[in-house]
C-alpha cells in the first residue's frame, strides 16, 4: 500500500559522535567578537536531534552556559528560527507551533491542518501530553476555543486519538464505509458532513487506502473530487489533507512547500516548520516528490527564495543531493 512508502530522512545521526567536542566548538564560534555562523551550522545541521539533545546537556554541565540563550544572543532573524527550531525536541516544536498558530489574533488554521492531520494515534498523544506540560492548558481545550463547527469536531476526533491503530484493516466495512460516503455526499441533496469527518478521523490510514479505493468503484469518481464538490472551508481542507496524507504523505508536504514560495512573498514560517520537522523523517521523499511534481528540485526553490545564512542552514538540511 502506498502509505507505507519507506520514509526517508535527510538528517542521520553523525558517527563517532563527539558531544563535549561539539559544545565546545559551538563555544568557540560564538566567544569572542563576531560570530561564526557556518561553525554553528556545520554541527547543527549535521546531527540528529537526539545528539544536539546531548550537546545541549554537555554545554551546561561543562561550560555552565546555556546553549540555546547564546544561539538567541548571537544570531537573530530567520536564521535564529531555524537554529532554535532545530534545537527543540520534534514534540515540543511543533507544540510551539501549534501555539503560534492559535495565539492572539486570528487562528492559523492551515498550520494546525498541516501538523495534526499526517499524524498517528501514538504521535498525537506525545503532542497533546507535551503541550499541556509546556502551556498548563489542554490542547483539546485550546483547540476549541479558536475553531468552529465541523472543523472543530474533525481536529477535537483526531487529538483524542479516536483513530484506529495502524494496520487494522476490515475489507468489507470498507464497502460499507465508501457507500456511507456516498450517500452523505453526492448520492443526496446536501451534505451530511458528520459521515465524512467521523470517517477520515476514526478509520486507520490502511483502512482508508481501501474506502478511497472501493469509493472509486462505486462511484466512479475520487474521493478528491467528490469532496471538492461537496465540502468547502477549512474541513474541505482538513479532510483533503489527510486523503493526501493516506496516499502519500510527502505529496503533501511537497504541495506546502511549493504554495509557501509561490507568488510574492515567501512563506518563511511554514518553510521552516517543514523543513526542521520532516529532516530526519523523510524530507528526501519531498525533495523526489517536489522535483517530480514542480521539475525543479526543493534546494534551488529554497535558494530562489532566500539568502545568507538562512538559506544555507535551509540548504544544508535539505542536501544538495
Amino acid at each position: 500500500m502506498s502509505w507505507y512508502y519507506t520514509p526517508v530522512p535527510t538528517v542521520v545521526p553523525v558517527e563517532e559522535f563527539d558531544a563535549s567536542a561539539d559544545a565546545n566548538a559551538l563555544r568557540g564560534a560564538m566567544k569572542g567578537f563576531g560570530t561564526d555562523e557556518q561553525a554553528i551550522m556545520d554541527v547543527l545541521c549535521a546531527r540528529s536531534n537526539a545528539q544536539r539533545q546531548q550537546i545541549l546537556n554537555q554545554y551546561s554541565s561543562e561550560l555552565g552556559r546555556d546553549l540555546i540563550d547564546d544561539l538567541k544572543s548571537e544570531l537573530g532573524g530567520k536564521f535564529e528560527d531555524v537554529i532554535v527550531g532545530l534545537m527543540m525536541p520534534p514534540e515540543k516544536y511543533l507544540c510551539k507551533q501549534l501555539h503560534k498558530a492559535m495565539d492572539g489574533m486570528g487562528t492559523d488554521e492551515d498550520t494546525l491542518i498541516e501538523i495534526l492531520a499526517p499524524q498517528s494515534n501514538e504521535e498525537v498523544k506525545k503532542i497533546v501530553d507535551c503541550y499541556e506540560e509546556m502551556y498548563s492548558r489542554p490542547l483539546a481545550e485550546h483547540l476549541c476555543s479558536e475553531t468552529a463547527g465541523s472543523f472543530r469536531r474533525l481536529l477535537t476526533m483526531i487529538i483524542v486519538g479516536a483513530r484506529d491503530p495502524q494496520g487494522t484493516v476490515d475489507a468489507d466495512l470498507a464497502v460499507e464505509q465508501a457507500k456511507q460516503l456516498y450517500d452523505a455526499g453526492e448520492g443526496k441533496l446536501g451534505t451530511d458532513e458528520e459521515v465524512f469527518y467521523k470517517i477520515l478521523a476514526h478509520a486507520s490510514f490502511d483502512q482508508l487506502e481501501i474506502v478511497f479505493e472501493e469509493y472509486k468503484k462505486l462511484s466512479g469518481q475520487t474521493i478528491e473530487q467528490a469532496m471538492k464538490h461537496e465540502l468547502s472551508g477549512e474541513l474541505y481542507d482538513a479532510l483533503s489533507a489527510i486523503v493526501e496524507c493516506v496516499q502519500m504523505a510527502p505529496h503533501f508536504f511537497a504541495k506546502r512547500l511549493h504554495k509557501a514560495m509561490d507568488g510574492a512573498g515567501t512563506d518563511d514560517a511554514t518553510l521552516i516548520r517543514i523543513i526542521v520537522s520532516r529532516s530526519e523523517i523523510d524530507l528526501q521523499n519531498v525533495k523526489d516528490e517536489f522535483e517530480q511534481m514542480y521539475n525543479k528540485t526543493l534546494v534551488s526553490a529554497v535558494r530562489n527564495e532566500c539568502s545568507g545564512d538562512y538559506k544555507r542552514a535551509l540548504c544544508a538540511l535539505i542536501g544538495s543531493a
